[in-house]
């Protein structure tokens, strides 16, 4: 893969960070750990342009999605996640000794 020289100013905790990931072995470099990073970034980009997209295809065809639509589809995604984790967390106990 080509690679670029790049010269960047960055926060001192985020070079830190990464110095610190190189410490334990998680990335063989700071370059690397950045490159993950930036490549992360534009995986979500990509990610948040195609809900978007999705999104407005969605609207186009149904109508703007309400504030009341929205709230009920956090409320069952809340509930589903809860019980996923309720049904994770029985798994993990074992059998009951009731």
């Amino acid at each position: 893969m080509n690679k670029v020289r790049l010269s960047a100013s960055v926060d001192a905790d985020l070079v830190e960070a990464a110095e610190a990931a190189v410490a334990k072995g998680r990335l063989e470099s700071v370059s690397a750990w950045v490159n993950e990073a930036l490549r992360a970034r534009v995986e979500d980009d990509r990610r948040l342009e195609a809900m978007g997209a999705f999104i407005a295809a969605h609207e186009a065809e149904h109508g703007v999605i309400s504030q009341r639509e929205m709230r009920a589809a956090a409320r069952r995604a809340r509930a589903g996640s809860l019980a996923r984790e309720g049904a994770r967390r029985s798994r993990s106990r074992g059998p009951s000794t009731r």
